[in-house]
């Protein structure tokens, strides 16, 4: 005799999830549980949460705990839904591009009110997943832009984000270490979210990143100013006026002011991220 599977309703299934989501170490939100429930029913967070007292069928159950136990293994919610929003839009992201981040929006907002002209020629270092870049297109659309980065499967996932938010014909895509191989001085900003992390630092990063996301995005040597330091020497190709915006890391500022009598940067503002800690540097290319 087949034994039969006990009925559960969506909020019985949520119930039990969202309690093991309390008691993981890392504290995920318990509001994944439904989040995760909608990806496997084709459902948003909101129908989910009005169907409560509908039957959860036992597949649907199968695959939300095979995606449940993953997520109490640390992998984070973005890589399991498979996109994440920047900016107010969705973007695919798998474990070869970090996931987006509030933080890196203040990128955006510092691009959007620098002074550019009509039809601004834009550079992304390390673009990733190609949110930052396919946002500017988006919000510049007599911007072109041109977004590199190392890694090839990275460049994979932001060709998917290009192709979806249908700016092919103005983002280019280049596998390039930051800027080899191209003319700086063709361009009037370039924007990067480059690695800044010390990799003496991932013992106190969350088990979601370290464990999860791409270590050639996240780590560089020199406290986490390698690559920083690539940049600012770099800029001596840049034509004057030319303007960076980068993200940096926390504590960082004080070290990165004293790199720049070195370089033919100027620092022009610094934005403050949600936490009110030094985030984006706006430079300028100084004759």
């Amino acid at each position: 005799m087949l034994r039969r599977v006990p009925r559960q309703t969506i909020d019985e299934v949520l119930a039990r999830a969202r309690a093991r989501l309390a008691a993981a170490p890392f504290g995920p939100s318990t509001r994944e549980a439904a989040l995760l429930l909608g990806h496997v029913l084709g459902l948003s967070e909101a129908q989910v949460l009005a169907r409560g007292d509908q039957p959860a069928g036992a597949t649907a159950r199968r695959l939300f705990l095979a995606l449940l136990e993953r997520r109490l293994g640390g992998e984070p919610v973005a890589y399991l839904l498979g996109e994440r929003e920047f900016y107010g839009r969705s973007f695919a992201v798998d474990r070869r591009v970090l996931v987006p981040r509030p933080e890196t929006e203040h990128l955006v907002e510092a691009a959007l009110g620098a002074r550019l002209p009509r039809s601004p020629r834009i550079l992304d270092l390390g673009t990733g997943s190609g949110c930052l870049a396919v946002t500017l297109a988006l919000e510049l659309p007599a911007a072109r832009l041109v977004a590199t980065d190392l890694s090839l499967g990275a460049l994979a996932v932001a060709a998917a984000n290009v192709r979806r938010w249908q700016v092919e014909e103005r983002v280019a895509l280049a596998a390039a270490d930051l800027f080899a191989g191209l003319d700086l001085a063709a361009f009037d900003l370039v924007v990067s979210n480059p690695p800044y992390i010390d990799r003496g630092d991932a013992p106190s990063l969350s088990p979601e990143v370290v464990d999860f996301e791409p270590p050639l995005a996240l780590f560089a040597a020199e406290r986490g100013e390698a690559v920083l330091g690539e940049i600012f020497a770099g800029a001596t190709a840049l034509s004057p006026g030319a303007q960076v915006l980068v993200e940096i890391g926390h504590g960082q500022l004080p070290a990165l002011e004293r790199r720049l009598p070195a370089s033919p940067l100027q620092l022009r503002g610094v934005w403050n991220d949600y936490s009110r800690i030094p985030r984006v540097l706006k430079l300028v290319r100084v004759p």
